[in-house]
This record gives C-alpha cells, sequence and structure tokens, in this order.
C-alpha cells in the first residue's frame, strides 16, 4: 500500500482523523467535534494520505523554551497518531521526521514531544529529558497557615484566561510554553469532570494563578493537570486552597513545580508513606522521565548559552540517525557533521574540527541532553552515546552545571 504525506486539510481530512482517533481511543465517540478541530488548529499538521483517506497524523505547535534566561524558538510535537489499518508501515517516523524537518527550516532550533515508550523517538534523535515527580498526600497534611481568600471558579470556558495564565507564569529553566492558545481549549475540553480555582489579580481583572484538576470520586484521588503562578505568595495560595479542600478530599496528586521540593511542605511525609501503602490512597513519590527533546539548530543553541563559568574548547564529532529518514530535497538535512565549540560566558559553534584540541563523539540526542542540563557528560559517557577523553568529560561536568530543566507543562 502507497502512502502520499502532505499537508492536513481540516475539510478534506477531519472525519478520517476523528476515526483514528477514535479506534485508538484517544477520544470518545460522544465528545464534540469542536475539541479535536480546536487542537489541530494553529499549528503544523501532516498527514499519510492512501485511497483518499487520511490513516496517519502529526502535529505540531510554536512555542518556547525557557533556557536559563532566554526564550528559544521550540517546537512542540503535540500529536502522532495511526490508524488501525496503517500499523507497521513507517509511517509514524516518516511522517514525524518530515514535520520536524519543516519546523526547522521555518525557524524552531529545539523539538520536543511527549513519549509513550523509551526508543521511539530516539531513533529521530531525541534523547530522554529529567524526572518529573509525581507526589500523592493528604492535602490537610500541607503546611501552609495563610489566611485563605474563596477563590473563583473556573470551567473549561475559561481556556483562554487559563493560557494566558500559563503565559505569564513564572518560568524556570527547562520551562515550555505552547504559543497556540485552542491547544489548552481542546485540553480542557476534552477533561471530563474537570475544574479549576483561581485568583484574578491582574490589573485588569486577569488570572494570574490557579490550577485545574479532576476528582475521581468523592474523597478523591483529586489530580492537579496544571498550575500557574507568578511568585511565591501566589504558590502559596493555591496550596492553601488544596489544603481547604482536606475537609473531603483524603489525596491529591500533583506535578512537583519546577525548584521546589513538594515533601517541604508536607506534614510526616514518610508516616503516611507507610500507612498507606499498597492502597488506594497511596502516598507516594514517582519519579518518570516522559518527554524527550533535540536540538534542531546546534549553532542558534549554542549562540543562546551564556554561562556563568570559565571558558572551554572542544571538537564535536556529531551524528544524527533523522538524516536517513529524511528525502533529499528536505528543507532540514539534521544536525550531523564536525564542529569546533566554544562554551562560556559566550559560546559558539564554528564547522570543522580545529587541531589539537580534544574530540567529544555524540549523537545529538546524547548532545541535547547535556546541553540541556539533563545530565552531567560524565554520567552519559556510561549510559548514553556520548565519549571523550576523561579531562574533557571532567571539565564538561564543571562548565555545563545547569539547573534541571522542567518543561512545567505537560504535552
Amino acid at each position: 500500500m502507497s502512502y502520499h504525506i502532505r499537508k492536513y486539510s481540516p475539510e478534506r481530512d477531519f472525519e478520517a482523523v476523528k476515526r483514528t482517533w477514535q479506534e485508538i481511543h484517544w477520544i470518545e465517540p460522544d465528545q464534540p467535534d469542536d475539541f479535536l478541530a480546536a487542537f489541530v488548529k494553529g499549528g503544523r499538521s501532516l498527514v499519510a494520505e492512501s485511497g483518499n483517506n487520511a490513516e496517519c497524523l502529526v502535529t505540531s505547535k510554536p512555542s518556547h523554551l525557557r533556557y536559563l534566561g532566554e526564550d528559544l524558538n521550540l517546537s512542540v510535537v503535540t500529536s502522532v497518531t495511526t490508524s488501525h489499518v496503517a500499523r507497521k508501515q513507517g509511517l509514524a517516523q516518516s511522517l514525524t521526521a518530515r514535520l520536524i524537518a519543516e519546523d526547522a527550516a521555518a525557524g524552531a532550533i529545539v523539538s520536543t514531544l511527549g513519549i509513550f515508550e523509551q526508543g521511539f523517538y530516539n531513533k529521530l534523535g531525541y534523547g530522554n529529558g529529567s524526572y518529573e515527580h509525581w507526589i500523592t498526600f493528604d492535602p490537610a497534611d500541607i503546611l501552609v497557615d495563610e489566611d485563605l481568600r474563596p477563590p473563583q471558579r473556573l470551567t473549561s470556558k475559561d481556556w483562554s484566561a487559563i493560557h494566558q495564565a500559563l503565559l505569564n507564569r513564572k518560568k524556570r529553566h527547562g520551562a515550555c510554553t505552547i504559543l497556540t492558545d485552542t491547544y489548552m481549549e481542546a485540553e480542557l475540553g476534552w477533561s471530563k469532570g474537570g475544574f479549576g480555582l483561581g485568583y484574578r489579580d491582574g490589573v485588569a481583572d486577569e488570572l494570574t494563578h490557579y490550577f485545574w484538576a479532576t476528582n475521581k470520586g468523592e474523597h478523591g484521588p483529586l489530580t492537579i493537570h496544571s498550575m500557574a503562578f507568578q511568585n511565591s505568595k501566589q504558590f502559596l495560595e493555591l496550596m492553601g486552597v488544596i489544603k481547604s479542600l482536606g475537609d473531603q478530599i483524603r489525596l491529591v496528586k500533583m506535578r512537583e513545580p519546577a525548584g521546589l521540593q513538594m515533601q517541604d511542605i508536607i506534614r510526616t511525609p514518610f508516616r503516611l508513606r507507610i500507612a498507606t501503602e499498597k492502597s488506594g490512597f497511596e502516598h507516594i513519590n514517582r519519579a518518570t522521565s516522559y518527554w524527550q527533546t533535540r536540538i534542531c539548530n546546534l549553532e542558534a543553541c549554542l549562540a543562546a548559552t551564556h554561562l556563568n563559568s570559565r571558558s572551554i574548547q572542544f571538537n564535536l564529532d556529531l551524528t544524527d540517525p533523522i538524516e536517513t529518514l529524511l528525502d533529499s530535497d528536505s528543507p532540514w538535512k539534521g544536525c550531523a557533521g564536525q564542529f569546533t565549540i566554544h562554551l562560556g560566558p559566550e559560546s559558539s559553534s564554528q564547522p570543522g574540527f580545529e587541531t589539537g584540541l580534544p574530540t567529544l563523539k555524540a549523537d545529538i540526542g546524547a548532545f541535547t541532553r547535556l546541553w540541556l542540563g539533563v545530565q552531567p557528560a560524565t554520567g552519559l559517557s556510561i549510559t548514553d552515546g556520548l565519549s571523550g577523553p576523561d579531562e574533557l568529560l571532567n571539565d564538561l561536568d564543571d562548565v555545563l552545571c545547569l539547573p534541571s530543566p522542567h518543561p512545567d507543562w505537560d504535552y
């Protein structure tokens, strides 16, 4: 069976895409079409067509990545879906490679996505991100005693205000910000039983801090899917709201916000972890790396790297597996090549090797993890596709001493 890759057409492809999404249970038959239409809107979408039917769809959204104090152009691959009749044809891989190439040619210097399993997207040059900590606790045990203002209710109709609050939230190293607001319209629309609580403290009454959650039953567990705040006072106020639910809710599950350690504000976390083991209300902290990232423009990424460190130079022998998946007329060919790298307060990448410098060998996924601060060079040399002289690896550990990156926005 032959397939033709082209741009997604809402008029031509929507029904076929909806059928695929129902087949794979990403949406249910009774859900309104509006949310799927909103999800696909406002970004890049490609399909693989056979017999006038779109059997595979990939989508991405223009976004920003906070790298130290600078926002870099980022592409977030928001979906890769293949129908039941088109599996094992290599469509998802080929279509995603094409999408990455088009986004990179259009100015995205980094790409990221969520993974269903480790390994598949590594073939496209992605490397694992940091562990995300999902912590569960009794809200009554939150150690926050500030006076509580009544929060305002939020519904899925407040998607635009919630998106704006996320754009304005406090961002730390690695933060991802999806610029397309209709993405949030779809996410909240699909959130069965979802609700939000927050505060409109902006100068024009705009939403400044909130959380969005779903509740499994009368006593929980309650899962907090997203949260935004601009400062520590707002975060503590949200935690006070969550604590106020502890009269009825017995368990809350949430992703630990970047730069914070939730255990610091939970009373007796170990005692309750033991007491609730293997129950439906178990207190536990789970760590998983479920997002991956890859550099798409090495020169631009290095130019944006301003380190508070001494300077070092080395040669980089870089490989990129995506180049074998791209057509000869692709507008972007990947990042493979030989480069001279300078790291320090001002960093750069130049084509070609410089005589006398040590050489680091890496695939693009491993080098992305190094550049982003996911793992140190000495660790990556053991577990990932990166190698070099011990002295160079130790120097890289010293110079690339970065905060742990966290998107702070699941996708």
